[in-house]
């Protein structure tokens, strides 16, 4: 229970732009590093969490029940939430100090591409949890298509990509 409070809650301090940009680094460790799921047990999760209302941030629940039931949720989010949160507050007010300082821009710009090409990471992981294959690649690339183009409930282009897979892979 102490790994998985430690490991969140360094996950927390990396967590530039929201739980999205660290699912690369919290699939390594949970499946790669400990083990404690497989890749595609953790996809699962993280569409679960998705699909559900309410914050990103309940896939460290789902991934701590899953790790120790729910002591381990409660532990996974708690290890989640409060380094980051705390920071949060400090660097709020400090922030807030310099608000016309013109570094105070340069770090918020810099964080914008570094956010984005961690959501891409994350996005590449949970599109290939059992390596890349045409079929992984076609569903990802069709939900992009339909997800850009369309306005379409992101729900119905989860579900289409389920039934394609089950569809591909039978």
């Amino acid at each position: 229970m102490l790994a998985l409070f430690l490991y969140f809650a360094l996950l927390s301090l990396l967590a530039v732009g929201g739980v999205n940009t660290i699912i690369p680094e919290m699939q390594r460790i949970v499946v790669e590093t400990e083990a404690w799921m497989s890749g595609a047990d953790f996809t699962q999760l993280f569409a679960i969490s998705q699909a559900a209302p309410g914050p990103n941030v309940l896939i460290t629940s789902l991934v701590g029940f899953k790790v120790a039931g729910l002591p381990g949720a409660f532990i996974a989010l708690a290890g989640f939430c409060l380094p980051a949160g705390a920071l949060a507050y400090w660097i709020g007010g400090v922030w807030d100090r310099f608000r016309d300082a013109p570094w105070r821009k340069l770090i918020q710009g810099a964080l914008l591409p570094v956010t984005v090409g961690l959501v891409f990471a994350g996005g590449y992981l949970l599109a290939t949890p059992e390596g890349l294959d045409w079929r992984n690649a076609l569903i990802a690339s069709a939900s992009a298509a339909v997800l850009v183009g369309t306005r379409l409930n992101p729900l119905w282009i989860l579900a289409g990509g389920a039934i394609a897979g089950g569809l591909l892979y039978a």
